[in-house]
């Protein structure tokens, strides 16, 4: 076998070229994705690697796996070609599921700070919070959103493992967006405003159930994205086959609690507001589980089970 593996170079984007890219690259036969894109950051003089973006000359797709051999990408040594492109300032995927989740914290320690001042006009005027207080039920959501999204915070910077180093900067308004509009601002000002359907004081039957189903949802959840975490080793980025609680139901059983999760936040809060929060994550639920079943089926063949339902048992 080779020791060496020489491969040419190329601009994906004539516009947007390497200046400084070289004709060539000679590689270790054992080189990842990942150590070609160092070597020609390095050669390019790009001081971060993960700007560097590497695609497969035949089907023009990106080499995603970063601890893929490139020895073993087809299309690379069929061309002996590696096309380049420069992606741009980058972010840690770690730090992006931060700032996300902070939104709908920072929202929802905001809006019952300032309810005095944000609920001054029109129907929703009073004189202060001692004439119109959050009621009992106010404060639980306010409980509940901010554990959730503790949880997650924690889950993100502890827990999960990310197959990708970075995405594109400018991404972070986009994927923010969701979380800080929906989650935080939509949600947090329905909520804690002076006669909305979450403005009571005393629990009903439905309230508690509500409550039962977030609680367990919620430590269902962390159970999955604890053995999610066990399929990966650190910095790595191979796949394995789920087996854990709800796995025999649904490819993402995550999304499956997630989602019951928040139903139970539906029950005691009866906002509009967080149903269409809810609606629209699990729209992207949807596509995600999707991904992932084909994923599954795909790289382990007859050794995954497959299923016919991604998240949802009988609906999705």
């Amino acid at each position: 076998m080779a020791t060496k593996l020489s491969l040419k170079l190329s601009n994906k984007s004539p516009r947007q070229a390497i200046k400084k890219l070289p004709a060539s690259i000679e590689l270790p036969a054992d080189a990842t994705v990942e150590d070609a894109k160092q070597a020609v950051a390095r050669q390019s003089g790009i001081s971060d690697f993960n700007r560097i973006g590497l695609f497969d000359p035949e089907t023009k797709k990106i080499l995603k796996n970063r601890k893929a051999l490139v020895r073993d990408e087809a299309g690379v040594v069929k061309a002996g070609e590696l096309v380049v492109k420069d992606l741009g300032p980058q972010i840690a995927w770690r730090t992006v599921f931060v700032i996300e989740y902070f939104g709908p914290i920072l929202f929802h320690v905001l809006v019952p700070l300032l309810r005095p001042y944000i609920y001054s006009f029109g129907s929703w005027a009073y004189k202060n919070e001692t004439e119109t207080p959050m009621s009992q039920v106010q404060w639980l959501l306010f409980a509940l959103f901010n554990l959730h999204f503790l949880k997650r915070e924690y889950e993100t910077i502890f827990v999960h493992k990310f197959s990708a180093n970075t995405m594109p900067a400018f991404n972070i308004f986009r994927n923010s967006a969701f979380y800080w509009i929906l989650a935080g601002l939509m949600c947090s000002v329905d909520i804690y405003r002076p006669g909305s359907s979450s403005d009571r004081n005393g629990l009903g039957l439905l309230d508690y159930f509500g409550i039962g189903l977030f609680a367990v949802c919620e430590v269902c959840n962390w159970i999955v994205h604890q053995h999610l975490a066990s399929l990966r080793k650190p910095g790595g980025t191979e796949r394995g086959i789920p087996n854990c609680i709800g796995s025999n139901l649904v490819t993402s059983p995550n999304y499956m609690f997630e989602v019951l999760a928040w139903v139970g936040v539906i029950l005691i809060s009866r906002s509009f507001a967080v149903v269409i929060f809810i609606a629209t994550g699990t729209f992207y639920m949807r596509s995600w589980s999707r991904g992932k079943e084909r994923a599954l089926r795909k790289e382990f063949g007859d050794r995954y089970k497959a299923k016919r339902y991604t998240m949802l048992p009988g609906l999705i």
